[in-house]
């Protein structure tokens, strides 16, 4: 069991910390106690408390130290003030982890099929393809699930969901079909739960891969596609045109100029402008998964092809591909255009502008703008409200100049559950929480959603299949209330922020123990950031190695390879 050696256990500890450091190639320290080190009592085991930090911040990311401070209390120093910090750092991707679990795992590995977290259930066996089976942990620090064991299943067919939910083979399916509300809502033996449109589907678009590398190119794209076509076809009700890349109930979402209207003429000018008065041949890629922001993949894949072809004369080759690789190859930069799209994680417009735009973000865009990206660090650097909305207005004004993407719908969604569940509700963030739902009398709760996780070590991944499910199983130091976007204490009691909002310091909670009954300290904190934020770190391994939340919300990593 971790922590349970004595002065031989702390000697070692301090030697791999210094071995860590070594292998980044001196950017980063680890910093031993400041006084030596005593016996410990029989009842308490010494606590070597870690640091990591880089030497400054011209690195280019916003974290500048992690301090264990001791044993339960953590302290973070950011280069630049992060008004959202609480929200970021509540967000399931930076939940931590049993700091002897990475190591003997590598960082990969064993880490991404079977997590060892803090959460109110525990991962007992995941059948690839089929479910995941949790079991409740008994050993909970909170308050206990009242379901002893929950499982998640899958779907990629709205009406094979709903057929199952109907015959009574699962309690509760995500994503309703477009035509469906209505049969949920007839049916006495189900209950409907809207969930609020914070999401965003796009037209996402390379701009490394000729001849999307021509701003009229994209342009033209932007002003020749019919958006309030597709929303009227394909999407239910709630669901709107989408008149910024942020939803408009984001704080700062829908400053500046709203999109493009609907004009293929103009469109078809650009075209012939930038030397492609005939068209061009492109692919489109996407994966026939359903998702909030996409309830119909398919058929709005067609139609945009037909779009194209109509609007623009573009032929564009359809490409479906398997989610994880789909995920996987758009981060890296390998598709032309692509369907993809955003809920929420927090209710912040950093989470949907920093991670798509941001110094950090990945690569599915093609290059960055640096005018975009200067905007936007100005903007999340400020506490007040109106300053952020006005270099919020600017950021907009340049992504509907610059083309990126094209923002298509906001789409509304819902889920629906037995009418007997107790607890059921739809969360704004879909990160829906089971540890408070029960059909009374039944020992097994199952849940069907629209896909397989990718991975379960949530550091690097970015589906929200994966994260629901790590969310259950894993925790971070603070969370979101239940149903709701308001951010909660979790393994953290309390925090705080220096007036300029660069040092926070959080209070931890004693007592918590992860799954493989190791106690949680200041440490795995520590090692479970640390290991995201450098690119050098030997455990920074993860299914993929992208850990694209990270860059996305906190700027470049520490040590990144040059390109």
């Amino acid at each position: 069991m971790k922590r349970s050696h004595s002065l031989m256990r702390l000697a070692g500890i301090l030697l791999m910390a210094a071995l860590v450091i070594s292998a980044c190639g001196g950017a980063a320290t680890a910093v031993p106690p400041t006084t030596a080190p005593t016996q410990a009592p029989p009842t308490e085991v010494a606590f070597a408390p870690l640091t990591y930090e880089a030497p400054d911040c011209d690195y280019g990311g916003n974290f500048r130290s992690m301090e264990a401070v001791d044993r339960y209390t953590v302290k973070f120093t950011l280069c630049n003030p992060d008004v959202a910090f609480p929200s970021k750092i509540a967000f399931s991707a930076f939940a931590i982890n049993d700091s002897d679990y990475l190591e003997s795992t590598g960082g990969g590995g064993t880490l991404v099929e079977s997590p060892n977290g803090t959460g109110p259930y525990k991962i007992q066996e995941w059948v690839r393809g089929d479910h995941i089976t949790m079991v409740r942990n008994d050993d909970y620090w909170g308050e206990a699930a009242l379901t002893e064991t929950l499982i998640f299943r899958w779907s990629s067919e709205a009406a094979q969901r709903l057929l199952e939910l109907q015959a009574g083979q699962v309690d509760g399916i995500d994503n309703i079909g477009t035509d469906d509300f209505e049969v949920v809502e007839n049916d006495p033996n189900l209950a409907l739960y809207p969930r609020p449109a914070l999401n965003v589907f796009y037209l996402g678009i390379n701009n490394t891969v000729a001849p999307f590398d021509n701003e009229n190119v994209r342009q033209a794209l932007a002003m020749g596609i019919d958006r309030q076509r597709i929303v009227d076809n394909f999407y239910p009700g709630g669901s709107t045109v989408a008149s910024h890349f942020t939803p408009c109930s984001i704080p700062g979402g829908c400053e500046g100029e709203p999109w493009y209207e609907f004009d293929p003429e103009a469109a078809r000018t650009l075209l012939e402008e930038a030397g492609f008065p005939d068209g061009f041949e492109t692919t489109l890629s996407y994966r026939d998964v359903v998702r909030g922001y996409l309830p119909q993949p398919s058929v709005v894949a067609q139609d945009l092809q037909a779009q194209l072809a109509e609007n623009l004369n573009i032929t564009a080759e359809i490409v479906v591909m398997e989610s994880g690789a789909f995920i996987d190859a758009a981060d890296r930069g390998e598709l032309s255009l692509h369907l993809l799209g955003w809920g929420a994680d927090y209710p912040d417009a950093t989470n949907f502008l920093d991670y798509h735009f941001g110094a950090g973000a990945s690569a599915q865009f093609g290059d960055g703008f640096p005018d975009i990206q200067e905007a936007l660090q100005t903007a999340g650097s400020l506490s007040d409200q109106a300053e952020r909305n006005v270099h919020y207005a600017e950021a907009n004004n340049l992504i509907k100049l610059h083309v990126p993407v094209v923002p298509i719908a906001n789409g509304g969604s819902g889920l629906a559950f037995k009418a007997t569940v107790e607890g059921a509700h739809a969360s704004p963030l879909s990160n829906e929480t089971f540890r408070v739902m029960q059909i009374p009398g039944q020992d097994t709760f199952v849940w069907m959603q629209n896909g397989e996780p990718a991975g379960l070590y949530c550091p690097d991944e970015s589906d929200g299949e994966a994260l629901r499910a790590c969310e259950q199983i894993n925790e971070s130091l603070l969370s979101y209330e239940i149903g709701g976007t308001a951010v909660e204490p979790s393994l953290a009691q309390s925090y705080e922020a220096n007036d300029d909002l660069t040092e926070w310091t959080f209070h931890l909670r004693e007592g918590v123990k992860f799954h493989n009954g190791a106690d949680f300290d200041a440490n795995d904190v520590v090692t479970s950031l640390a290991v995201q934020w450098d690119a050098a770190h030997p455990l920074h391994v993860g299914r993929d190695g992208s850990f694209t939340y990270w860059p996305g919300l906190f700027g470049p990593f520490l040590n990144a390879p040059a390109e």
